[in-house]
């Protein structure tokens, strides 16, 4: 795994006169005020000028509400002011949910030819310590669909008891009706009695769900039977449930979430117990939870190192927002923006019954003739050449191989993020037909922001090692530490910071990548063995 970069180290006096010169000539003489240098001050000079250990995170863009759809700004302004937390959690909540909503009504196509289909659901997380007013702020912003799933749950207990009528009258009916066959049968035994054993009992309704906040993944699934438009999972900690997915006898559970990621792919459940051919037409699943710093960067280190969280699930988070949090505060205490709000809710019901026909989306024609298929759009002509544009710098970035892998990986699922983004502005928005540069460019905007969020939180994964690096070079610089020496001269010394090979080899490596430490390899007639070799100038530091 190559290590997040540094800032590059000053050439040394050695290096310039190597630079100008093919001999060591032109190099100017040692002061004269140390005419007998000591054998330290001799293998000083071989080596480099350490670099700093890194001691701060890496800085975040600020939020801009004008990533927000125009429609939705002056309500989340609205409840920025009032609960004065950072506007990113609340955008990334409303952008949630209302990639949950529109869900598998209409998808987005990147290209302009190909069948490449993108599904706007969206996976976001919240970072902040605790008190920053993670879970108010994504309440509020959840306000609309909860709305949207109380309606939905009035109308199911009013569809209810009449239903539970018809079923009691089709029950008896289908009694007498059997009844009434066998004595045919028994008067003629060839008599078709198969109209007499048809019943026409009403389908029993189904509540419409928006969120679930606690389920398995097999009620999951029976959920997205009823559900097949899709359903957002809101977990309040939602590292609690990534660590439940790592554990061995949860696998069925993390490839179910994995699948749900795509939003647009098949799922077949055969299980004895429980059913053969339970088949999910798609698994179309959107996440929002919170988390605190030092939770996030703990398993990000278990993600990124191989450990079970190596598959990807922890980059499909696309929407990770960690800010800076504003220190200064004032009483707000007003009432809130009714207007506002109205006009959100009007936003969410209009895209709860999203017809794709009213906003000139396509559908695919089958081989049989029939419609096939998510039904699309695509970018418009000036829309399809910025995002190609972008897309072109992206694909070269991802294949540089200067870039983090974990970091890397991340960015890669950008490819679903920016067209799912954009998709979202395009139809919260009202507009109609192909999606509009405008669309796109602000879904590009959302995409610099997010990165540099990102960064942030792998980087967290390095101030670890920070510490496990500074643990090092004290306990170098007390002489506690042989030159040259191996690894386990070190955790085997179970010392804090550096009591397991994983917490050695990580600072041992940051200090090789910060000129602290050199790296040789020595032959053994069998395994070759790794020593390090430290550099004097770190002692006298």
């Amino acid at each position: 795994m190559s290590a997040i970069p540094f800032p590059v180290r000053p050439a040394t006096p050695l290096e310039v006169a190597l630079q100008g010169a093919a001999t060591l000539q032109s190099l100017p003489p040692y002061p004269r005020a140390t005419p007998n240098p000591t054998v330290v001050e001799l293998a000083s000079r071989e080596w480099p000028e350490p670099l700093p250990l890194p001691t701060a995170m890496p800085e975040v863009a600020l939020f801009d509400f004008a990533l927000l759809p125009d429609s939705l700004q002056p309500w989340a302004r609205d409840i920025y002011e009032l609960i004065q937390c950072p506007p990113d959690y609340i955008a990334a909540a409303i952008m949630t949910a209302l990639g949950s909503v529109i869900g598998r009504k209409v998808a987005i196509r990147p290209q302009a030819h190909t069948d490449w289909t993108e599904v706007a659901n969206m996976w976001a997380v919240v970072v902040g310590r605790p008190g920053v007013l993670k879970s108010p702020a994504v309440e509020a912003s959840l306000g609309p669909l909860r709305r949207l799933a109380a309606l939905a749950a009035a109308d199911y207990e009013k569809e209810l008891p009449g239903h539970e009528v018809a079923a009691k009258v089709a029950k008896i009916q289908a009694t007498l009706m059997t009844k009434a066959a066998a004595s045919t049968l028994a008067k003629n035994a060839k008599a078709d009695v198969s109209d007499m054993l048809r019943t026409d009992a009403a389908d029993e309704p189904t509540l419409r769900r928006y969120f679930t906040t606690d389920s398995t993944a097999a009620a999951l699934g029976e959920l997205l039977r009823q559900n097949p438009n899709g359903l957002l999972v809101h977990r309040d900690e939602l590292v609690s449930l990534l660590r439940s997915l790592d554990q061995e006898d949860n696998a069925a559970a993390r490839g179910f979430y994995l699948t749900g990621w795509n939003g647009n792919s098949p799922y077949t459940i055969d299980r004895i117990g429980r059913g053969m051919n339970l088949h999910i037409e798609a698994v179309c699943l959107s996440i929002l939870g919170s988390t605190q710093p030092g939770r996030i960067s703990e398993y990000l280190q278990h993600a990124v190192r191989g450990g079970k969280g190596d598959d990807g699930l922890m980059q499909r988070f696309g929407l990770l927002v960690w800010p800076d949090i504003d220190a200064s505060w004032s009483n707000v205490d007003r009432e809130p923006d009714r207007d506002a709000a109205r006009a959100v809710h009007g936003i969410f019901q209009r895209l709860d019954q999203l017809d794709w026909r009213g906003i000139g989306a396509r559908r695919d024609t089958g081989p049989d003739g029939d419609p096939d298929g998510l039904p699309y759009l695509r970018f418009d002509d000036a829309g399809q050449a910025t995002f190609n544009e972008w897309r072109t710098v992206l694909e070269a970035r991802l294949r540089s191989g200067e870039m983090y892998p974990a970091l890397e990986a991340h960015l890669a699922k950008y490819r679903k993020l920016v067209p799912g983004l954009a998709l979202i502005s395009h139809v919260a928005n009202g507009e109609h037909g192909p999606v509009s540069e405008r669309a796109v460019l602000r879904a590009l905007a959302w995409a610099e922001y997010l990165e540099t969020h990102a960064r942030r939180a792998y980087a967290s994964v390095t101030q670890a090692d920070a510490e496990s690096a500074r643990a090092l070079l004290t306990r170098i610089r007390r002489g506690e530490v042989p030159d040259p020496f191996v690894r386990r001269d070190v955790y085997l010394k179970h010392w804090a910071h550096l009591s397991t090979p994983e917490e050695t080899h990580q600072a041992v490596r940051l200090l090789v990548d910060l000129d602290c430490l050199r790296e040789e390899r020595q032959e053994t007639g069998g395994a070759p063995k790794t020593l390090y070799r430290i550099n004097p100038k770190v002692r006298v530091a």
